[in-house]
């Protein structure tokens, strides 16, 4: 049996009488036709009364037809003797209001231009965002305090994974690169003081060079590709699954359980990965030496000249700082990832550049404090 819809209208009253079943996989009366073929006015509508006392099986084709019939008379009252299941679809669907979608040609590109640039909309960013950072911050120092008095809730076994991710797994591209970095530093200086037939003085550029400067920046630069990006596709990823809610709803704080392993493992492994990449720094700057007619003990003993304790604490410092700065910008991106594989990617990107910035503001302005200090 078939779906009929029969409309009459009669002093301002449109009588709807509803027959037959109401299938979404059988042709249905289409309201658009049906009000074409009628003659009166539809101004002059102010009741709407739905007879539903011959329908027989009905699913969704139904409450469209009516919620339809009532969107093109908005102003009129609908009347009904509508199953209660009916009901209930009609209420739920007049719930939430129409989303009316701008076309690109409404919108004012030029008035979107001005919005964009103006330096009152910049600074409500910028001020937002400064704002969501320092937050961050908050919540993840109150985390630290919790874990230094035993009441966090993070596990060892979790800050032990992190800590060998971060620190063994790196070691490869850690020596290759910190080797390659001390041999540009001694070719750059040997190509210098050669014409000065000062030669010799590569250990002290090189030493110096490695142990205030490149050992530090050039790990934090590969631990933020590589470990904080691994961050924010992990906890990317995690806010995709729904897994971060779960662990919420369980009553465990995310930032205790997930954050502050993460921050910890790389803030415990940078100031160690940069000394191991100091030594293998300057045994790079040995081989140029080598090159250049200088003996390992005549190496060594130049080395000892310039080898200070002030250069070795700076360069560690650097790392602690770059290793915390690290963590933060990684597990940051990831828990502010949107819920898609796009916002993951996102995500990633967004840690490694944020990560970048961080060590070279920081980098900079520790060179600056060093440099008044006289450090």
């Amino acid at each position: 049996m078939g779906s009929d819809a029969h409309l009459v209208f009669r002093d301002g009253k449109l009588l709807v009488t509803l027959s037959g079943d109401w299938s979404i996989h059988a042709p249905n009366p289409s309201v658009h036709d049906i009000l074409l073929t009628q003659t009166y006015q539809t101004a002059d509508i102010h009741c709407l009364d739905v007879n539903s006392e011959g329908i027989g099986q009905w699913d969704s084709s139904l409450v469209n037809f009516i919620k339809q019939l009532s969107d093109r008379h908005p102003n009129a009252e609908l009347r009904h003797t509508l199953p209660n299941g009916i009901v209930a679809l009609l209420d739920l669907a007049c719930a939430v209001p129409p989303i009316v979608s701008t076309s690109p040609a409404e919108a004012s590109w030029l008035s979107n231009l001005v919005t964009w640039v103006s330096p009152f909309s910049r600074s409500e960013q910028v001020g937002l965002g400064v704002m969501q950072f320092m937050a961050f911050i908050g919540e993840l120092v109150i985390a630290a305090a919790k874990a230094l008095v035993g009441q966090a809730r993070m596990r060892m076994t979790d800050l032990l994974q992190f800590c060998y991710q971060t620190g063994p797994n790196a070691l490869p591209i850690i020596s290759l690169s910190s080797v390659l970095v001390g041999v540009i530093l001694g070719y750059l200086g040997a190509v210098q003081l050669q014409q000065f037939g000062a030669g010799i003085y590569v250990a002290n550029l090189v030493t110096v060079g490695v142990l205030r400067e490149m050992g530090a920046l050039m790990t934090a630069i590969i631990i933020a590709g590589r470990t904080g990006a691994a961050y924010a596709a992990q906890l990317g990823t995690m806010q995709v699954n729904e897994e971060v809610d779960a662990i919420e709803i369980l009553g465990i704080s995310a930032m205790e359980f997930l954050i502050l392993p993460r921050v910890i493992a790389v803030l415990i492994m940078v100031p160690l990965l940069t000394l191991y990449a100091d030594i293998l720094g300057i045994i790079g700057g040995g081989i140029v030496a080598g090159g250049l007619g200088i003996s390992p003990l005549q190496y060594w003993t130049q080395l000892q000249e310039s080898l200070m304790m002030s250069h070795v604490v700076v360069g560690l410092l650097k790392g602690l700082l770059f290793g915390l700065l690290i963590g933060i910008a990684g597990c940051r991106a990831g828990m502010q990832a949107t819920r898609n594989s796009e916002g993951v990617g996102r995500a990633t990107t967004n840690a490694v550049v944020t990560a970048l910035i961080y060590l070279v503001v920081a980098d900079a302005a520790i060179n600056i404090v060093c440099q008044w200090l006289e450090i």
